[in-house]
């Protein structure tokens, strides 16, 4: 498979995981700004997603139908889901001989559909709630249609490799503002609605009322983000299955490029599994999320280096 094809693929998976992450995020703190209305702030999600200097944040931030209206419908955020949404169809279009056409015409519905009129009525106007879960339902669409439809070849792998890559630092990510918001205080009491709005987020509440017999401490979420390896979204889970898409690609990468990659996958994975972030203090954990989140980005990087052909 040529560089860039491979290079587009990954990045269809890596916007559409970006995509879905963002609408769930989204779609929770709208639910939570209404049940705070006078004090919810959406600064720290802003802050992740979005290009507008402080001073308009500053603006924006108390103003739920505005922040929803700039991180899901305006072009001029380059990282709104719209753009995100056209980014990922627009790769698509590039490798069409190397997806099947379902796939295509997947990704080419989302794209009509994030710029149905209806759909930003209800985000300006309406009920935002409808049109979130019309745009979260479309993207498991898409998820079904690869699963389905792709054969399991290079271009499969580099789907995945782009999903999970993508996925681990939105979970980082997300752990990180819960925690910040806390002050990193791991054993403090915890608050239920917001780290119930974080397991919601990721997809998890269900598997923590399970495991822990719907007892919320903030540890016990702490580890199922990071390390639950049943957990599709945990951090550890993540980097489990980059490894296993990335060693299939074994036999038609250079070694020098294939090792280069396999150092910081396993270098980063290890630094996940044998940590213990519970009786770190605050600087550490800081710290340590932020190290997490730099090595998930490095291990991009040398996708972009080692195979995709990029400086």
């Amino acid at each position: 498979m040529l560089s860039r094809v491979a290079n587009s693929i990954c990045w269809i998976a890596r916007y559409m995981e970006r995509t879905n992450g963002m609408l769930r995020l989204l779609r929770t703190n709208y639910i939570s700004s209404q049940d705070e209305v006078a004090d919810f702030s959406w600064h720290s999600v802003l802050r992740l997603y979005s290009d507008l200097p402080a001073s308009q944040t500053e603006q924006i931030k108390n103003h739920s139908p505005k922040v929803l209206e700039h991180l899901i419908l305006d072009t001029n955020n380059t990282a709104s889901v719209c753009n995100n949404i056209y980014r990922s169809r627009e790769n698509a279009r590039a490798a069409q001989d190397h997806i099947t056409k379902e796939v295509w015409q997947c990704l080419n519905d989302y794209h009509h559909l994030i710029r149905d009129q209806q759909v930003h009525n209800q985000i300006r106007y309406g009920d935002p709630v409808t049109a979130f879960d019309s745009l979260i339902q479309h993207g498991m669409l898409y998820y079904g249609t690869v699963d389905s439809t792709m054969a399991r070849g290079e271009g499969f792998n580099y789907l995945n490799i782009g999903k999970f890559l993508e996925r681990a630092i939105l979970s980082a990510d997300m752990l990180n503002i819960k925690l910040t918001e806390i002050n990193h205080d791991i054993k403090q009491p915890s608050d239920t609605i917001e780290w119930r709005y974080l397991l919601y987020s990721l997809s998890g509440y269900e598997l923590y009322l399970k495991t822990y017999q719907g007892k919320f401490e903030t540890k016990n979420v702490v580890e199922q983000v990071l390390y639950e390896g049943n957990f599709p979204h945990s951090v550890l889970y993540c980097l489990q299955q980059l490894t296993r898409y990335f060693e299939r690609l074994k036999e038609e990468s250079l070694p020098d490029s294939y090792a280069e990659v396999e150092f910081l996958i396993g270098k980063t994975t290890n630094h996940v599994k044998y940590s213990n972030i519970e009786n770190a203090g605050e600087t550490a954990q800081q710290n340590f999320l932020q190290q997490i989140r730099n090595e998930l980005f490095q291990i991009a990087n040398a996708f972009n280096q080692f195979y995709f052909g990029n400086t």
